[in-house]
């Protein structure tokens, strides 16, 4: 564990995506730190069936938590970028019933196990904003079930890389017209319950449609919203969100 940056030095919290916090807020959330947490690509930061004993917030890098069958067949939830919560259903429940892993090089910020409760007690503001950041996930999960149950494979795509090029854009990464981009065809497919060769049919369509570059780990979309038409994707624009 890395000694804990100061989140008065944090390089989320100028970004207009997030939500600021009072001086008092955010004294007793750099207390209630206790380290940074390195992870390289493809380490496993949470286990599936483990008792977590830390709360995260991702604060650079990617992610993705995901739940596996018996025979090895993996479902990707969702994708994890700076700002999201992390372990949140391990302290509730004791035992997570799905792993995290990072997909790049991850730097999490750590928190004492006795965070949640204790901002719940003592601070109802940051009580507040971890329960906006559950109905959030709650929210993200409700798309995902739409994407897998009545989008076709091609709004499924669309509709995944708009969500995730804006995600990006809002964390602070677009350099030009591109974000980084270090998902595979595979991470795409266990994502979208497509098979990896579907994937890549779609993938090629919206290349040769004009509609995506996606090169080097690299994503640029050419016109965003011709994208949400095709994956009917259409999204309001997020309040500035909470940021723990």
């Amino acid at each position: 564990m890395e000694p804990p940056l100061p989140c008065t030095a944090c390089p989320l919290r100028p970004l207009a995506a997030f939500k600021p916090v009072t001086p008092l807020e955010l004294a007793s959330i750099s207390a209630s730190k206790v380290g940074q947490r390195l992870c390289t690509a493809g380490a496993t930061v949470l286990a599936e069936g483990q008792a977590t004993t830390r709360v995260y917030v991702l604060l650079a890098g990617w992610a993705f938590r995901f739940k596996t069958m018996a025979d090895g067949r993996r479902q990707i939830l969702n994708f994890l970028l700076p700002g999201d919560l992390l372990g949140l259903q391990g302290e509730m429940l004791a035992n997570l019933t799905h792993g995290v892993e990072a997909l790049t090089e991850v730097n999490l910020c750590a928190f004492a196990t006795d965070a949640v409760p204790g901002f719940f007690r003592d601070h109802p503001g940051i009580a507040f904003d971890i329960t906006w950041l559950a109905a959030h996930e709650e929210r993200l999960v409700d798309d995902a079930v739409l994407t897998v149950g009545r989008r076709t494979a091609m709004e499924r795509v669309a509709a995944l890389l708009v969500h995730l090029y804006k995600r990006a854009a809002s964390a602070g990464m677009v350099e030009g017209v591109s974000i980084p981009f270090p998902l595979t065809q595979l991470h795409i497919a266990d994502a979208l319950g497509l098979s990896v060769v579907h994937t890549n049919r779609v993938l090629q369509r919206l290349r040769k449609g004009g509609f995506i570059r996606l090169e080097g780990q690299r994503l640029a979309i050419g016109d965003l919203h011709a994208m949400q038409r095709v994956g009917h994707y259409w999204e309001q624009p997020a309040p500035r969100r909470p940021l723990l």
